[in-house]
């Protein structure tokens, strides 16, 4: 019979397949586009969230060295919560943000108002001589994201899929001992003295004389650690007295900007000033009433102290005679221009402490002022006590590895 099952073609199509086939192919385009949505959700969490977490770390760096910068200037000093804002600023604003854009965002960069500082039991302080942290802090907004906004657009779901984003970051730093200090081959004696007081250095008197800690005999060794100072994990031991010659007085003058010839590179650094400073010349006072302080103190015939000098970038003259080397072969004097160019912390310098048998503990170190530039002849000169390296006040902040005891003041992350 034709109507039976079993005498119908095998290509016959059961009735109705086509219109399923149809029903089902729009049915997986539901499902891929639904696929489609939340798979763009996910790449927009990644490039956007990745983007944030991006800008997040930028920042961050940014933080860390405003925090770095402004926390070197904190040495206790009426004007150093001033000269920190300004240093944080400037190194802070130096780094790039947001996709390494210069212009972070466009929503501005650190001002004054986003450095604060805190004292020693972390208050809030406005206070110069009491200020021991320095937190830079800052929030970026309206940072433009990708994807997301897409999502906000294809959804109309705005709020949920912000087409921006905000991130922010926070750095506080401090000053704390270093592992490692960089000192110049001159010793001075244990003793009690006082910030501002002068001492002289003389090789054959003393009380400061030559010295350091590695033990080498020869004179060149003076040289060069004199031109460049030695650095070095400080441990108690002996501290050797090294031959000098007359040429290590030309390594001392370099500090002072004095050259036998004109360098054609600032291998041998000034300081910021040359300006010398002598009993001829300055009537400030220590606190013994001794002439002395001549770092920050005044004097009544109004010559400008070290810090005032080294704003200026102030030579010791215009050339080596009006700088008190008539002999000795100098034929120039780095002026302003390169004073400016080529200065650096050259004056203030640290030595070791010897103890009253003649050893280093491993532990003190000084904070001196170079006066004067020195005589070939005699060798002699004078310093400034400045204080001891880890004093709070103390000017010799110098770089090295955070975690030691005894070492100058290095600024330090603590959060």
């Amino acid at each position: 019979m034709k109507d039976h099952p079993h005498s119908w073609p095998a290509t016959r199509p059961i009735c109705g397949c086509t219109a399923a086939t149809r029903r089902q192919r729009g049915a997986f385009i539901i499902t891929f586009a639904l696929a489609l949505l939340f798979l763009l959700g996910f790449m927009g969490i990644a490039l956007d969230f990745g983007r944030l977490f991006v800008v997040k770390t930028e920042l961050q760096t940014a933080m860390d060295s405003c925090a770095l910068a402004a926390a070197r200037e904190l040495n206790g000093q009426t004007d150093a919560i001033a000269r920190a804002q300004s240093a944080g600023m400037a190194v802070g604003n130096s780094n790039n943000a947001n996709l390494q854009s210069s212009n972070w965002n466009g929503t501005g960069k650190l001002v004054s108002g986003d450095i604060t500082f805190r004292d020693k039991d972390y208050a809030a302080t406005s206070v110069s001589t009491g200020a021991r942290y320095a937190e830079c802090q800052y929030t970026m907004s309206s940072i433009q994201l990708w994807l997301l906004q897409a999502m906000g657009a294809f959804t109309g779901d705005s709020a949920t899929w912000s087409g921006t984003g905000t991130v922010g970051a926070r750095a506080v730093a401090t000053r704390a001992p270093s592992q490692t200090a960089c000192i110049i081959p001159v010793v001075l004696p244990k003793d009690s003295y006082i910030t501002g007081q002068w001492i002289t250095f003389d090789p054959k008197n003393g009380p400061m004389t030559w010295g350091n800690l590695n033990f080498a005999p020869d004179a060149n060794t003076t040289n060069s650690e004199m031109r460049d100072s030695y650095c070095v994990s400080p441990t108690p031991g002996k501290i050797y007295t090294p031959g000098a010659k007359a040429t290590v007085a030309d390594y001392w003058n370099f500090r002072f900007g004095i050259y036998k010839n004109n360098p054609s590179s600032p291998t041998g650094a000034p300081d910021y000033s040359s300006f010398i400073y002598s009993t001829s010349n300055w009537q400030g006072h220590d606190g013994n009433g001794n002439i002395g302080n001549a770092y920050q103190g005044s004097s009544p015939n109004g010559t400008p102290n070290f810090l005032a000098q080294r704003l200026a970038f102030t030579p010791c003259g215009a050339n080596p005679a009006a700088c008190g080397l008539s002999t000795g072969g100098y034929s120039s004097v780095a002026q302003t221009p390169a004073l400016k160019a080529n200065g650096g912390d050259r004056r203030i310098v640290t030595v070791p402490v010897s103890q009253l048998d003649g050893s280093f503990d491993g532990k003190t170190l000084a904070c001196m002022l170079m006066l004067q530039p020195m005589q070939p002849s005699t060798l002699v000169s004078t310093f400034e006590y400045l204080g001891l390296s880890t004093d709070f006040n103390s000017p010799c902040t110098t770089s090295g590895i955070a975690g030691g005891t005894s070492g100058p003041l290095i600024p330090v992350l603590v959060r």
